[in-house]
C-alpha cells in the first residue's frame, strides 16, 4: 500500500466526516443528545425498575421491560449492570432478559439516528421488532428456565417520585427533534425551517428554566455533556472508517455474503453483528456504508437487532450473570430471531 493511497483513504474518511457534520449534527444529533440527557437525569429509573418485582403482574413486567429502554437511555454497556441488578434482586428471568434485549435496541438516540440515516422504514422496523421480539425472548427463557415454582422478591427502589413536568418536557424535546424532518418533507426551505425551529427551541428553553430547579438543569446539562463526550468521538471515528470501507471493500464480496434477502445472508449479518462491538450509534454509519456496497435491507435489520444486543465482551458478562447454559440460550435466541426478523422484513416490505 503506497503512501499516496493511504493519504487518499484518509481524505475519503475526512470527507465522510465533513459531510456527516454538515447534514446531521445541528438538527438531528444535538437535539437527540439533549433529549437523551433529559431522560437520563430527569426521569426516575427506580420508578421503572420497580415494575420488575414480584408484586407486578407478568403482563405489566413484560410490557415495561420491552419499552423501558426509551426511558432509561441505556446502551449495550450500561444495560449490563442494570440487568444484573434487577436479575439478582428478584426479577424473573423472563422480564429480565426481555429488558436486556430491548433496552439498548430502543435507545432513543439509536432509533432516531437509524430513522434519519437509514430511513424511517428501518427505524420503525428496528423499534417494533426489538419490542415485540424481546417479549418473545423473555417468554422462551421463562418457559425453559423459570419453572413452575419460583420465588421472586420485591425490588426495593428509592426516589420513585417523577417530576410533574417530565412528560411535558419529553413531548417538547420530541417536537424539536422531529420538526426539521417534517418541515423538510413538506418542501420548506432551510431558512424557513430555522424561522420555525428557533422559536420552538426558545419556548422549550424558557419552560425548562421555569419548570426545573437549577440543580435539575445542571444535572440535565451534565448528562447531555457526558453523552456527547462519550459518544461523539467514537461516532465520528465510525463515520471516518465507514467512508473508507466504501472505497476499500469490494462490492461483489458484500453482495455475495449479505446482499439480497436469503436466510444465509441474514444469518451471516446477525452473527457478524453479534460478534462485533458497536459503541452507541456506530452501527448506523457502518451499516449505511455496507448498504452502499450492496447489503440488503433484511440483513441490515438483522445486524441492527443483533449488534446492539450482543458483543463478545457483552456475552462473557451475560454468561457470568446467568450461567453458561442460560447465557448461551439467550445468545442463540437473539441471533435466531434477528435472522428471522431480517428475512421477514426483507420479504414483506422491500
Amino acid at each position: 500500500m503506497t503512501l499516496d493511497y493511504i493519504i487518499y483513504l484518509i481524505s475519503v474518511g475526512l470527507q465522510s466526516v465533513q459531510e456527516y457534520l454538515a447534514l446531521h449534527v445541528l438538527m438531528c444529533l444535538v437535539p437527540a443528545f439533549f433529549l437523551a440527557g433529559a431522560i437520563a437525569s430527569l426521569f426516575s429509573k427506580e420508578s421503572v425498575l420497580k415494575f420488575f418485582g414480584a408484586d407486578a403482574p407478568k403482563y405489566v413486567s413484560y410490557t415495561v421491560a420491552a419499552v423501558s429502554g426509551c426511558l432509561l437511555a441505556v446502551c449495550s454497556c450500561t444495560v449490563l449492570p442494570l440487568f444484573a441488578g434487577i436479575y439478582k434482586r428478584g426479577a424473573g428471568i423472563g422480564p429480565a432478559t426481555t429488558f436486556l434485549f430491548s433496552a439498548p435496541a430502543i435507545n432513543i438516540l439509536a432509533i432516531v439516528y437509524t430513522a434519519k440515516i437509514l430511513g424511517y422504514d428501518l427505524g420503525a422496523a428496528r423499534a417494533f421488532a426489538a419490542i415485540l421480539l424481546s417479549v418473545l425472548v423473555g417468554l422462551v427463557m421463562a418457559l425453559l428456565y423459570e419453572g413452575k415454582v419460583t420465588e421472586r422478591k420485591s425490588i426495593k427502589t428509592f426516589g420513585e417520585e417523577e417530576h410533574k413536568h417530565s412528560i411535558e418536557l419529553f413531548v417538547l424535546l420530541i417536537a424539536v427533534l422531529v420538526a426539521p424532518e417534517l418541515m423538510s418533507s413538506w418542501g420548506w426551505k432551510y431558512t424557513t425551517q430555522l424561522l420555525v425551529w428557533a422559536p420552538m427551541i426558545g419556548i422549550t428553553a424558557y419552560l425548562s428554566l421555569k419548570w426545573f430547579s437549577k440543580e435539575e438543569i445542571d444535572s440535565w446539562m451534565g448528562e447531555t455533556w457526558f453523552l456527547i463526550k462519550q459518544i461523539t468521538p467514537l461516532l465520528l471515528l465510525g463515520v471516518f472508517f465507514a467512508g473508507i470501507a466504501v472505497v476499500v471493500l469490494p462490492k461483489e464480496y458484500v453482495a455475495a455474503f449479505v446482499g439480497g434477502n436469503s436466510l444465509t445472508s441474514n444469518f451471516i449479518s446477525s452473527v457478524a453483528g453479534a460478534l462485533m462491538y458497536f459503541s452507541t450509534l456506530t452501527e448506523v454509519p457502518i451499516i449505511k456504508a455496507l448498504t452502499l456496497l450492496g447489503m440488503g435491507a433484511g440483513p441490515s435489520l438483522a445486524m441492527l437487532l443483533a449488534g446492539p444486543a450482543l458483543s463478545l465482551p457483552n456475552m462473557i458478562v451475560i454468561n457470568r450473570i446467568m450461567g453458561t447454559k442460560k447465557g448461551m440460550t439467550y445468545i442463540s435466541l437473539v441471533v435466531l430471531i434477528a435472522t428471522a426478523s431480517g428475512y421477514i422484513f426483507g420479504a414483506l416490505f422491500v
